[in-house]
């Protein structure tokens, strides 16, 4: 129960999505109290309400119920509302345009105008931002993980049929299926995810080792925090690291998670943000 006039929020998701986890991470961070609702992947039945079938989807309620699409969208629109309170959650939203577009296999496809900027007034602006190359580096990034890291996950997950059974046993553990249904789903998806990563890597130039381009984005990701920086946003972590973190925290339990730990200088950067963000939820 939540006092009168909070911020109402209804996340759904996939728990194994590195979209969902960027926007759960935002929300952790933040301390927005939220409800998850868990889609089922194949009926999609949780979602029927919705003309966008993706997901993650947020449901938020600042007075009048408002359907917020896509992780990047999401999380800038929430967090502009959080700095500013001069304008509805409504009229925020409306600054992030869906635009229609068809991708090199003709399929339709969603885009968002302005997706990575907070729409603040000059004021604001230097409250969040002292100077523009914070900005410009949180944008940058923010759109690298989406663009880049994102790409990295599949590929890594399901690299072996070992590694695809085993990424299948927690989508299903962690997932809604049915008993039947989360059987076929483990053993038939892994067999499946298996072969659409072999594209994923040609369609991305991956290389053959796939580990290689995850160790060098992670490694890529760590020099752009720097040494003398806690998080890319300094002292607490900024968006860029809330995404990167969220991105990343899909594959805890996995080899390929276990691999970047060893292999990578991620580890300091990544129990940092841990640390913050259980804080945050305490």
């Amino acid at each position: 129960q939540l006092p009168a006039g909070s911020l109402q929020l209804t996340l759904y998701q996939y728990k194994t999505c590195p979209f969902c986890s960027k926007v759960r991470a935002f929300l952790d961070y933040h301390g927005l109290p939220y409800e998850i609702v868990e889609v089922n992947p194949i009926m999609r039945k949780e979602i029927k309400f919705s003309s966008y079938r993706k997901v993650p989807i947020l449901l938020a309620n600042a007075g009048s119920p408002l359907q917020l699409n896509d992780s990047s969208v999401i999380i800038s629109a929430i967090k502009t509302y959080l700095i500013s309170k001069r304008n509805s959650l409504e009229e925020i939203v409306s600054f992030y345009p869906p635009m229609k577009t068809v991708t090199e296999q003709g399929k339709e496809v969603f885009e968002y105008g302005n997706k990575y900027w907070l729409m603040l007034d000059e004021k604001e602006t230097k409250r969040v931002y002292p100077v523009k190359e914070v900005r410009v580096e949180e944008m940058k990034w923010r759109k690298w993980a989406d663009d880049w890291l994102v790409h990295l996950i599949s590929p890594n997950v399901y690299r072996t049929p070992r590694e695809a059974l085993a990424s299948f046993d927690y989508i299903v553990r962690e997932g809604k299926f049915g008993t039947v249904e989360g059987f076929f789903a483990k053993y038939m998806g892994a067999v499946a995810m298996f072969f659409i990563s072999k594209r994923l890597k040609k369609r991305h130039n991956l290389r053959d080792n796939v580990r290689d381009d995850l160790y060098e984005a992670v490694n890529e990701w760590v020099k752009a925090v720097g040494k003398h920086r806690l998080f890319m946003g300094g002292n607490q972590p900024n968006l860029a690291d809330l995404a990167v973190y969220g991105v990343l925290r899909v594959m805890e339990g996995l080899e390929a998670f276990d691999d970047m730990m060893i292999h990578t200088k991620i580890q300091p950067w990544y129990q940092r943000m841990e640390e913050v963000i259980r804080k945050a939820e305490a």
